[in-house]
């Protein structure tokens, strides 16, 4: 690869950043790491209508969080500044005038409703109406009117917008690193409007104006774009300009498969589909963001690399440096691909797992002293799903049992369990190191003393001090209660537990 590769993530601030745009932005970033490239940042906001105030922070914000912020662009600078679409205004004009110059495009004066009568006329006798080279001769623009109604109208300062005259014949092909040859005939084509009648260019020129600027070589975007993708390519034959190697990205699809991945289906589910927790500035509502639900970065960015793309091998488990090795964009799918919850909080017990329990500790059990909230940690960190629910385990831990394992009761309650648990009742306050290791040591020798077995009381002596058959380690548990808590419980137990007679 002789050019040095330069891609671009471009949304649009009209809201919060869905996370199939941060699947997006992910991609675009491996892909420019793996080759030494650049990864771009550019704000498309040339749909001032749509505008959101606060949604262009919100996207530096969450790629940020991430760890994939760009190397070039809103937020970081360079040399094609500025990177906000809106203030790059008269640049775009510029360009729709050249195309004008070489006929390429022409001025449009249609009105809304004189466009709106042609739609319905067209629907009357069962078609659909397309502004193109069939039906351009019959509108108001500069190709059906006379040099002299054109001036006229501009000079009365008509509203008009300008569109790509689109060849009635002819075929675009291209071939695409996911969709391999796509093939489009012309005819099927509208005369898509460039600028629009405001001054403000349409998406499509401003999209390819700033990419043959900026040196894009691969624009790597979702499938929706894969419609308009024939239309930026006769774009850049227009201008004479070398297109880059697109990359149309398969759709996330809700959970069950069917249908594209949406904020209702995200509310149902009671799931996020957003990098971080939004506040509507109108509304006030508040959505759901992976941040905020627990989801770690590492966990998240693991989660979209696979969606849509897979390494070719058994690993699941990849580092951000392991994820930037791997990509390939001959190894992303071209079918959809669902949104398994489940999954995404797979990913997330698993990097919990590997974190750092006194940084956990630290973060999510300040009120305890540290040493035992890393005990706690590491108590409890292979149960959890989600960092904040460790505070909630510790809430439970702390609670003495109101209830007791019936079937393990029914099962294991004897006389030899009986009598170990009343030994242990009366040896656990003489334990001189209260840690597990002198903990399991005092059981040991206060058991073998008296000739029972670890095996026939444990899981009564656990049942006693937690009300459960299973749970955490035992030892451990014993520890953080504390001794004058353990000895407790046990008493409570032996108060309640049916009284066997020897």
């Amino acid at each position: 690869m002789s050019q040095k590769v330069r891609v671009r993530f471009a949304p649009s601030p009209t809201g919060p950043l869905h996370i199939g745009g941060v699947r997006t932005a992910l991609y675009n970033y491996l892909f420019a790491r793996k080759t030494g490239g650049t990864f771009i940042l550019r704000i498309e906001d040339t749909d001032q209508a749509r505008f959101v105030p606060g949604a262009e922070q919100y996207i530096l914000d969450s790629l940020a969080w991430l760890g994939i912020s760009p190397d070039e662009g809103v937020g970081a600078d360079g040399p094609h500044s500025p990177y906000r679409q809106s203030e790059r205004k008269v640049l775009y004009r510029q360009y729709a005038d050249q195309l004008l110059k070489e006929e390429k495009a022409y001025i449009a004066f249609d009105s809304s409703e004189e466009l709106e009568a042609m739609r319905t006329l067209y629907e009357s006798k069962g078609s659909a109406f397309q502004y193109n080279a069939l039906t351009r001769v019959k509108l108001r623009n500069s190709l059906a009117l006379s040099k002299a109604e054109v001036d006229a109208l501009l000079a009365s300062e008509t509203p008009y917008v300008i569109r790509l005259k689109v060849p009635a014949k002819g075929e675009i092909r291209f071939q695409d690193s996911v969709r391999d040859w796509v093939h489009v005939h012309t005819s099927s084509m509208d005369d898509k409007v460039l600028m629009k009648s405001d001054g403000m260019p349409t998406y499509h020129l401003a999209n390819v104006v700033d990419d043959h600027i900026m040196e894009i070589t691969h624009v790597i975007r979702g499938e929706e774009w894969l419609p308009s993708a024939p239309l930026h390519i006769l774009l850049y034959q227009s201008f004479g300009w070398q297109a880059p190697q697109f990359a149309h990205l398969p759709l996330l699809l809700k959970p069950e498969g069917n249908g594209k991945l949406s904020k209702r289906d995200a509310d149902l589910g009671g799931f996020p589909v957003f990098p971080m927790e939004w506040t509507d500035p109108q509304s006030s509502a508040i959505s759901k963001g992976f941040k905020q639900e627990g989801y770690l970065p590492a966990a998240t960015l693991n989660f979209l690399a696979f969606l849509g793309w897979n390494p070719g091998t058994e690993q699941e488990l990849f580092s951000l440096d392991e994820l930037v090795d791997a990509f390939s964009l001959e190894r992303i799918n071209k079918a959809g691909a669902k949104f398994d919850v489940n999954k995404a909080k797979w990913f997330n017990q698993q990097y919990l797992k590997q974190s750092d329990s006194k940084e956990l500790a630290q973060v999510y059990l300040p009120n305890l002293p540290a040493k035992d909230a890393d005990a706690f940690v590491q108590l409890f960190l292979d149960r959890v799903t989600f960092p904040q629910e460790l505070g909630q385990l510790v809430h439970e831990f702390s609670q003495k049992p109101h209830a007791y394992d019936e079937v393990v009761l029914a099962t294991k309650w004897n006389l030899e369990a009986q009598k170990g648990l009343h030994v242990l009742a009366a040896s656990l306050p003489t334990c001189s190191t209260w840690d597990a290791d002198g903990i399991k040591h005092a059981i040991h020798v206060a058991l073998e003393e008296t000739g029972i077995k670890m095996g026939k009381v444990m899981q009564i002596l656990r049942v006693a001090l937690s009300g459960n058959g299973a749970g955490p380690d035992l030892m451990i548990s014993m520890q953080l209660w504390g001794k004058d808590e353990v000895n407790e419980r046990i008493n409570a137990a032996l108060s309640v537990f049916p009284k066997l007679a020897s």
